[in-house]
């Protein structure tokens, strides 16, 4: 990892981060995190991306697997898969930094294309890599014109392809070409998360989620589950739980009022199936994170995993 990478992500997210440690770019799909201390759990379902982390360490576990990381890294998450993360090094005088860019299919398809890149591979959708140098040489470019507007609106759109090409080049590449896989079983299935993350609330019938991904019923259950290690039922159960615990936390919603709020009918449903997600019921989880707040200085924890969420993308 560059040193110079490090001080234009440290000098952008120290100006621009918000309360809840992100930094928001002018660029779509791009986003800056910093935190001065050790986080708590964070669950969320993610979007396709890629976060390079330049100062600070993480630790995110999807299913029995664990994966640490650390400055010189990247993470990859190649699909909409429920992860456990935390950040495990920081503090005022280091803190963590990472620059997480949100992967376009688009791209990816046309750069495969050009590039004559091989079929690809099959592998898990969660992966630690360490940095390539034209990597983090392509972020550098990228965050250096973000406090530019009269260069940012001419060069954005071929840095963020530049970007995307050197990951495609290097370790991570195998992984992410599936994204953009026309009519690939990735994007089939994105068009049913699409759908569920937009209706999350509302009876979704296997038969509609199967129409959108243009499956029969047997083989886009089986492909749901290999690609996000979910069935369908599942995922929206954890986006409800997912936003139910952010709207106790940001906007102060009792439990009952949550849980009608995000499709639920029985609030002790709710929160059992609350419980068994995070460990705890709602009103001991919202004393547990007040009480966590209340020794931690605005701003010095990332994002919440509501607000990853919310946003679709987190590092």
């Amino acid at each position: 990892m560059t040193t110079s990478l490090l001080d234009e992500v440290r000098r952008y997210a120290d100006r621009h981060t918000d309360d809840l440690g992100v930094a928001r770019t002018p660029v779509a799909g791009l986003d800056m995190f910093r935190a001065t201390r050790p986080s708590p759990l964070q669950y969320a379902i993610y979007r396709p991306h890629v976060a390079v982390v330049v100062q600070g360490s993480k630790r995110v576990t999807m299913g029995r697997q664990t994966f640490e990381l650390s400055a010189g890294d990247s993470l990859l998450i190649a699909a909409d898969v429920p992860t456990v993360s935390q950040i495990t090094r920081a503090n005022m005088n280091a803190p963590y930094y990472s620059l997480v860019l949100e992967l376009d299919p688009a791209v990816i398809a046309s750069l495969a294309m050009e590039m004559q890149a091989a079929r690809a591979s099959v592998g898990g959708p969660v992966r630690i890599e360490p940095t390539e140098v034209e990597v983090a040489e392509a972020a550098l470019r990228l965050v250096r014109v973000l406090d530019r507007p009269a260069a940012l609106p001419v060069l954005q759109a071929q840095l963020v392809r530049e970007f995307h090409f050197w990951l495609l080049a290097g370790r991570h590449g195998d992984a992410i070409r599936r994204l953009g896989v026309t009519d690939g079983h990735a994007q089939r299935i994105g068009k049913a998360v699409a759908l569920i993350r937009e209706n999350y609330a509302k009876p979704l019938g296997l038969e509609r989620l199967a129409d959108a991904a243009g499956m029969s019923l047997s083989t886009f259950h089986h492909h749901f589950r290999a690609i996000t290690t979910l069935t369908p039922l599942q995922f929206q159960k954890q986006l409800r739980l997912i936003e139910g615990r952010r709207l106790m936390m940001s906007e102060g919603l009792s439990a009952g009022n949550a849980a009608y709020s995000v499709g639920y009918q029985s609030v002790p449903h709710f929160t059992r199936e609350y419980g068994r997600m995070f460990g705890a019921p709602p009103v001991r989880d919202m004393r547990q994170a007040k009480h966590q707040a209340s020794t931690t200085d605005p701003g010095a924890t990332a994002a919440s995993s509501e607000d990853i969420e919310a946003n679709a993308r987190r590092a």
